[in-house]
């Protein structure tokens, strides 16, 4: 049961994820996710087998101390923004920004009175917080195709943007051999921690 809430959850704050990319887009003046069908939260449209069902199980199952993967990435057609080079940074943001406040959000939902004498509501939120701001803190890191490489992108100087850029065929690769050597472990769960206090949740 505990294995079966945590990937919901972590599934839910994927979709929360993608979908503020798409609405933060649209806002802006790109529609490819809307016109796509993919500015919903409706779970169908942002499944992808691997990286949203079986990578977060297999994590979970071996106990892994961070819970990793990925929704079907939202369509965005940065030239169509009003400001593309400006507004990337923008649409980059938004997912991390939204995982954020919803754990902003959760953290005063778990101070209510009448649910602090459930122990599996209380676990159910807590880890639903910790969830978000794994996901928000692990995407906002600088390495292609992750949200903080668009943000890296969005403030570099064009001619370096494009050459960063080139290392987003290897991002992935990057990312597994950091997690496998445990350096984002040690980048991550620092700032998590000290989010976590700041919003006066403890696990």
């Amino acid at each position: 049961m505990t294995l079966l809430v945590s990937l919901l959850i972590f599934f839910f704050a994927v979709i929360i994820h993608e979908y503020a990319h798409g609405w933060v887009a649209w806002k802006l003046g790109d529609s490819t996710a809307r016109f796509m069908g993919r500015l919903t939260l409706n779970p169908i449209a942002h499944i992808d087998p691997i990286g949203t069902i079986f990578l977060p199980l297999i994590l979970l199952m071996t106990h892994s101390p961070i819970l990793f993967g990925w929704a079907k990435p939202v369509p965005v057609d940065f030239f169509n923004l009003n400001n593309p080079k400006k507004d990337m940074i923008w649409v980059s943001l938004a997912g991390p920004a939204a995982n954020i406040i919803f754990a902003i959000a959760l953290s005063l939902i778990v101070k209510i009175p009448l649910l602090t004498t459930s122990h599996f509501a209380i676990t159910v939120i807590t880890t639903a917080i910790m969830a978000n701001l794994v996901l928000a803190v692990f995407n906002l890191l600088p390495i292609p195709p992750l949200d903080g490489s668009r943000v890296l992108m969005g403030l570099l100087p064009y001619h370096l943007g494009v050459e960063y850029a080139k290392i987003e065929p290897y991002g992935f690769i990057i990312i597994f051999a950091l997690l496998w050597l445990g350096v984002i472990n040690t980048i991550i769960w620092p700032v998590v921690i000290i989010l976590t206090r700041l919003l006066g949740v403890n696990f």
